[in-house]
């Protein structure tokens, strides 16, 4: 359950629920299109509030104005978003073997994004394309599951 909590995607999401994606400029005055920024901005504010007003009153904001008004935990007991997870318990039931591989790297600096392919006994089954390896690996075993799983 934490770590459904706790996780990029899920901070991206209360970011935007709660607005933060209205107070974030990037350089220039424009908007960033970084797909991590509004789960950044978020763990920002909660890192400033922690620093300004201790353990405690954060625990508190946290619970009473995040997690009672913004989080469904009845919801998110029932999503479950780690495809990575359920590829590779899915390759050991069936005694499949199971290797991601990086393609390509793509764009330079911050810019940068992997294209990562998933190959079950050799053979490609997907691909996916983010800006850390580990996200273009959830991409590609997002489209896997789609493929292969049945729910």
């Amino acid at each position: 359950m934490r770590s459904r909590i706790v996780s990029r995607s899920r901070f991206n999401k209360l970011s935007l629920k709660m607005g933060l994606n209205k107070l974030i400029f990037h350089g220039n005055g424009s908007f960033s299109s970084s797909k991590s920024i509004y789960g950044d901005t978020f763990e920002a504010l909660i890192g400033a509030i922690y620093l300004d007003k201790g353990y405690n009153f954060t625990k508190k904001i946290i619970i009473k104005r995040i997690i009672d008004v913004h989080l469904d935990v009845d919801e998110i007991e029932k999503t479950d978003t780690n495809f990575k997870s359920r590829i590779l318990e899915y390759a050991q039931r069936e005694k499949l073997q199971l290797e991601f591989r990086v393609l390509q790297e793509l764009g330079e600096g911050h810019r940068k994004q992997y294209l990562v392919e998933l190959y079950i006994d050799n053979n490609p089954v997907s691909r996916g394309q983010d800006f850390s390896i580990k996200a273009a690996e959830q991409v590609a075993a997002e489209k896997a599951c789609e493929e292969l799983l049945e729910d």
